[in-house]
């Protein structure tokens, strides 16, 4: 084991995860665990969580790797985490929160979207910020939660993100990354710094934001109440948490212009990471948000990926051959077209209002055909995505990863076969909180360069030219269907 050990943590949707790795960024045999758990759906579109159950859901990860590992030899030099983006929470002047954490998902903001829309040049606020308007973002909820619940915004000292509490109930500290910051949709990417319009018109000052870290090395320590309940974290060095889409790029080896990570968790995303500077002019269907001072990131994200797979699953009457049956019947073998936006559209239309339909049913239509034109769905939104990175960049590998992904590789075959390009799975199973624990190792020293590191490869999904042809027929269907309901 090489030194220093690191522990890692994963806040995401549907689970918080802890790890320990060492210096070699590779986890440690036996030192990690998973918590189950879902934000909650809201018959108006919610999506939360209350802080303080999240809050101790981190707090049993870690204490449950302490418990693991509480005979290995050496201390934990540091902590580090990735955290789903987007997120929104409220707290007083005491820390307390004011309202619940609001996720990426939940769409009760969505028709201040249209406000600011009517307010704001969106093309320019997008090259600026590198975001749309969208309920996903803070901009929008921030407006909602002001007009709503004038009392609860009126009282909120500081707006934070889920990360940001967690830094603050841990060390005092509502610190945050410039990840997290930039996908909050309130950063201005190229200073760096929270934008000045945005600010006046929603009538927040920069103090009711977590301060942004001023370098990408700021750590902090843990709080004397958390020094004293973990005393071999007493003088652990804390790094505020990267956002979990970047690090998984970082993770997944994809941090030159060349290389496209396209991940498949409960959502989906295509991302290039790269070093350097925004682009003056961000394709309409994606987002630019920082890595760090010196990095950053360009792509899109879908809403559903593998939160869709597993609604489908739960409830259709599938057989338990579904997939090996859709290798037998073919590439858009059923007739049918598939929307795929039960959970709404992010990139590429950013439709606040789009919902999911299935159009060209026949009798002769079964369950693993809904199945088949949903994955495949999925793919032709991914081929969106693609083509409009590469007005910007050059994409010449696509590196796959994401436990949808490994559960599927008939989709992974799907979305290689749409997108007519071979895809290579990622070797590291925990691609975003090794991504973290990479990019403290370089700022720590020990790392010279995450961009010259050789990433480990699973497997490479090779494209069938035939089923490339069938599907580039098949995905003219879904986007004259796409435009005419959507636009």
């Amino acid at each position: 084991m090489k030194e220093p050990l690191i522990l890692a943590l994963d806040i995401g949707t549907s689970s918080v995860r802890a790890a320990l790795y060492d210096g070699n960024a590779e986890p440690l045999p036996r030192m990690s665990v998973k918590i189950e758990r879902s934000l909650t759906a809201t018959a108006d579109g919610g999506s939360e969580i209350d802080a303080d159950e999240a809050f101790e859901q981190i707090v049993t990860a870690i204490e449950t790797v302490l418990d693991k590992s509480k005979k290995l030899k050496g201390g934990v030099e540091y902590i580090v985490s990735c955290s789903l983006m987007h997120t929104l929470v409220g707290v007083d002047t005491k820390g307390r929160p004011t309202t619940k954490v609001f996720g990426w998902a939940d769409t009760r903001s969505r028709k201040f979207t249209d406000v600011l829309r009517k307010r704001f040049d969106e093309a320019a606020t997008h090259d600026r910020t590198g975001t749309r308007f969208h309920s996903s973002y803070w901009t929008a909820k921030l407006l909602w939660q002001r007009n709503a619940f004038p009392d609860v915004f009126a009282t909120t000292a500081k707006w934070l993100a889920l990360s940001d509490y967690v830094a603050l109930k841990l060390t005092g500290e509502p610190a945050t990354s410039l990840s997290i910051a930039s996908g909050s949709g309130f950063l201005d990417i190229h200073t760096c710094t929270w934008d000045a319009e945005l600010l006046r018109f929603l009538k927040v000052k920069p103090a009711n934001l977590p301060a942004i870290v001023d370098s990408d090395s700021a750590t902090f320590k843990l709080n004397k109440t958390f020094a004293k309940r973990w005393p071999r974290l007493a003088h652990t060095q804390w790094f505020p948490s990267v956002a979990d889409g970047i690090a998984d790029n970082i993770g997944a080896g994809c941090v030159t212009r060349s290389k496209a990570a396209l991940m498949v968790g409960t959502s989906g995303a295509m991302r290039v990471a790269y070093p350097g500077e925004p682009p003056a002019k961000i394709p309409a269907g994606l987002w630019c948000y920082r890595v760090d001072r010196k990095r950053v990131i360009l792509g899109g994200a879908l809403s559903d990926g593998g939160g869709l797979y597993r609604w489908l699953k739960d409830n259709l009457k599938l057989p338990k051959d579904a997939e090996s049956e859709i290798s037998r019947r073919g590439a858009s073998a059923h007739g049918l077209t598939f929307l795929p936006f039960l959970a709404g559209e992010r990139g590429t239309g950013y439709h606040e209002a789009a919902t999911g339909a299935v159009l060209g049913m026949k009798s002769s239509n079964d369950a693993v055909d809904i199945l088949h034109a949903a994955m495949e769905s999925v793919a032709y939104r991914f081929a969106e995505l693609y083509d409009q990175l590469n007005s910007v960049v050059r994409v010449k590998k696509i590196v796959a990863s994401g436990g949808a992904l490994r559960e599927s590789p008939v989709w992974t075959q799907i979305i290689a076969d749409v997108l007519g390009r071979d895809l290579t799975m990622s070797g590291a199973r925990e691609s975003s909180s090794r991504g973290a624990v990479l990019l403290a190792l370089e700022s720590i020293g020990k790392i010279e360069s995450i961009e010259t590191l050789t990433m480990p490869i699973a497997n490479t999904t090779a494209y069938h030219p035939k089923c490339h042809a069938i599907y580039n027929r098949a995905r003219k269907q879904h986007d004259k269907t796409y435009e005419s309901i959507l636009k």
